[in-house]
């Protein structure tokens, strides 16, 4: 097994590993915790053995928008056919976040992946927030965040082309509001990074909504920054779990005309505890 670091800030890819081998999974396990985004690349998994690497970390979080396998309910399933324009996760985000308990990781398995196009981008919010100054992380000390779900999977995006083509539904569903730090310890790691998102986060707790949006706004900003980023190319067979607690991800919607078909299982995660 060959771990190579994919930047300086976050993300390795893995070489002639075999996630079928359970003998392999502390070393696979450590690259997780030090890089927050791993490629394992050119596997060959069926949906029980992506299944049975997934409760290896623990149990399985079943997304409760997401299309999903007809034979195994808990994969979902992260499509985008020729014929459509809108890609699922264009938009930074943190998966789960709207959970009182956020999802620890997610791994997804690229089945069918165009020749060229349809990269994934992560972004550290251990390294964005490292490189904050002093006087703004005393600012973010204490200060709480309100993510929610109903804005994103709610009945005002049922016409959405995600929607529209089956791909996410059950909007009556979308009823998930979460309280958690600004800052948290990171429960693997115990690095402090921040926990907002562009997609979920609605409002900092006690703020008014202007207060709340020129501190998030400027979050946001900074956590885009490129020293702060790597970029997963995809080839068909690789896997890629990443780390919902540490990091920010969006799909690359550059590969009009062409099938994009993946398998994804979310693992549960637990509660966030303050830095």
């Amino acid at each position: 097994m060959k771990i190579r670091p994919l930047t300086g800030a976050l993300g390795a890819e893995i070489l002639d590993a075999d996630l079928t081998d359970p003998d392999q999974f502390d070393a696979i396990r450590q690259a997780f915790i030090d890089h927050s985004v791993i490629t394992i690349r050119a596997q060959s998994l069926t949906p029980d053995d992506h299944l049975r690497f997934a409760r290896r970390w623990g149990d399985i979080n079943v997304n409760r928008f997401f299309a999903a396998l007809d034979t195994h309910p808990e994969i979902a399933i992260v499509l985008k056919e020729p014929d459509q324009t809108g890609a699922i996760g264009e938009v930074w985000h943190t998966d789960h976040a709207y959970d009182q308990e956020p999802a620890m990781g997610s791994i997804l398995y690229g089945i069918e992946i165009p020749e060229v196009g349809g990269d994934t981008v992560f972004c550290s919010m251990a390294a964005a927030y490292d490189a904050l100054s002093d006087r703004f992380k005393s600012l973010l000390d204490g200060l709480h965040a309100w993510h929610s779900s109903r804005h994103v999977f709610g009945a005002s995006q049922s016409k959405s082309d995600a929607s529209r083509t089956g791909r996410v539904g059950n909007a009556d569903n979308a009823t998930q509001d979460a309280l958690h730090p600004v800052v948290i310890k990171h429960p693997l790691s115990g690095r402090p990074g921040l926990f907002v998102n562009p997609q979920f986060t609605t409002q900092i707790d006690g703020l008014t909504q202007p207060e709340s949006d020129a501190i998030l706004n400027m979050l946001y900003d900074h956590c885009q920054k490129p020293e702060f980023q790597c970029r997963v190319r995809w080839k068909t067979g690789d896997v890629t779990m990443w780390d919902n607690r540490a990091t920010w991800h969006k799909a690359i919607n550059d590969y009009h005309g062409h099938r994009r078909y993946m398998n994804r299982i979310t693992v549960q995660g637990g509660p966030l505890e303050s830095a």
